[in-house]
């Protein structure tokens, strides 16, 4: 019997769909178990031989990955949106489970990648500042749109000031309207609050974990961006070089071209038209890639190396959208550099690193 097998898992809230297939493609056991954390080991427990397991990014994937891990030869957690193969013909969960195990077999799957258990603490940290810090964003456009509904001017941040608050209830002379503001105001404290103490956890929790030490040391990489650098990325190792990490924060530049040659004359010659599309790459972390470019429009803007480095970008004619995302380029190369080597920053690093 083959001592390979790849097995693809189609996984749901209370049950899960397996297939099983050999190297040569043969399908040599179905099943539905419970979503079970022992049901799920008692099935590995009774295969044998090499087990490589698949299944895709979702609700379940983090949980299922740490819990595989220790008793099969390799777990693929798949991204669903970037594999186009998975939505081809019929579905269903038995279905699935198969196109996974053969997919991964084939060596056509496109992985996501699941880090250490030690950073697990900072990552979910991370995961609640990022959902509160939306959640934050949209009650304070929510208490702006409300005031511009009723053609009351609120430029600025005093509209969401405690000390102003009186003064711009006030403003509202519908009682039902000014009731929903009342609303929104509670619900912006009660964020806020709660904000602040996830920032204060994450950064506490940062501070156990030296690759956030090294780039707190980056100018305009402060404490919190440190923090979510750390989570977000992981482990530098990650990326063999700047442009892979390019890559993933959506810095990457992508190029598309088509009728690319021509025959002249019976000769076949490299069409000289220009290049018919170019810009960043859209499958990527948004996360990081907000991240870097809040860092880059940060420094652009402070004095420091980065700021010099970015006017002498404007200086030689770029633009300053192009500027800042160069300079978010050279950001990202740079904490890339001193968190894989353990250097400590130095503004010498602004010429070493090409962006």
């Amino acid at each position: 019997m083959d001592s390979i097998k790849y097995i693809g898992m189609d996984v749901h809230q209370e049950a899960i769909s397996i297939a099983v297939m050999t190297s040569t493609g043969k399908l040599v056991m179905e099943s539905i178990i419970e979503t079970k954390a022992i049901t799920i080991l008692q099935f590995m427990q009774g295969l044998r031989g090499d087990l490589y397991v698949t299944f895709e990014e979702g609700t379940w994937a983090a949980w299922l990955y740490d819990l595989l891990k220790p008793h099969v030869t390799k777990v693929v957690v798949c991204n669903p949106r970037v594999n186009a193969l998975l939505k081809d013909g019929s579905k269903s969960d038995k279905i699935d489970a198969r196109k996974l195990a053969d997919l991964l077999r084939s060596g056509l799957l496109r992985p996501v990648y699941h880090g250490e258990n030690g950073l697990r603490t900072l990552k979910e940290l991370s995961r609640s500042y990022l959902t509160v810090s939306n959640d934050l964003t949209r009650v304070m456009n929510r208490l702006k749109a409300l005031y511009r509904s009723w053609a009351i001017p609120c430029a600025g941040m005093s509209v969401y000031s405690p000390r102003h608050r009186v003064g711009w209830l006030e403003k509202i002379k519908e009682p039902g309207v000014r009731r929903r503001a009342e609303f929104f105001y509670q619900e912006l404290d009660a964020l806020q609050a709660l904000h602040r103490a996830i920032r204060r956890d994450l950064v506490q929790e940062s501070r156990q974990h030296n690759g956030a030490k090294l780039l707190r040391e980056i100018p305009s990489i402060g404490a919190i961006r440190a923090a979510l650098m750390t989570a977000l990325i992981q482990i530098p190792q990650r990326f063999r070089t700047k442009r892979q990490l390019w890559t993933y924060s959506g810095l990457g530049i992508e190029t598309h071209d088509s009728a690319q040659y021509r025959y002249v004359q019976g000769q076949l010659q490299r069409s000289k038209k220009p290049v018919q599309l170019r810009g960043l790459n859209r499958n990527h972390n948004h996360d990081l890639k907000n991240v870097f470019k809040g860092t880059a429009s940060w420094a652009s803007s402070n004095l420091g190396p980065f700021q010099d480095f970015y006017v002498g970008l404007l200086g030689k004619g770029m633009k300053p959208e192009m500027a800042r995302l160069t300079l978010a380029r050279k950001i990202a190369a740079i904490a890339l550099r001193v968190w894989k080597r353990g250097e400590h920053f130095d503004a010498k690093h602004l010429k070493q690193q090409a962006a």
